[in-house]
């Protein structure tokens, strides 16, 4: 079993891109299976958070191919290519 502090240590890598993702800041699970539903990483600060921050990026837990000691490694098929500043698109359809 793995508990959210652990996960929360962890980068995710898109094993399609190899980019970084961010790092779970928390988790969405279903209320009566009990089971882990998505990752959250929180968007980005604007302005130091003053301008409030970017769309959180919701990682499907079926996407999630394997926790390992250092990484979460996904399967990226929601997650573009980062735009011209360096930041991650993100489909959400």
């Amino acid at each position: 079993m793995v508990s959210l502090s652990i996960l929360c240590e962890k980068d995710i890598i898109s094993i399609s891109t190899g980019r970084n993702i961010g790092r779970a800041d928390d988790i969405e699970f279903n209320e009566t299976t009990a089971k882990v539903e998505n990752l959250v990483v929180f968007g980005r600060p604007k302005l130091f958070g003053l301008l409030g921050r970017g769309k959180d990026i919701r990682i499907s837990w079926s996407d999630v191919i394997t926790v390992g000691q250092d990484v979460i490694l996904i399967n990226s098929a929601g997650i573009n290519q980062s735009d011209k500043n360096g930041r991650i698109n993100v489909d959400y359809d």
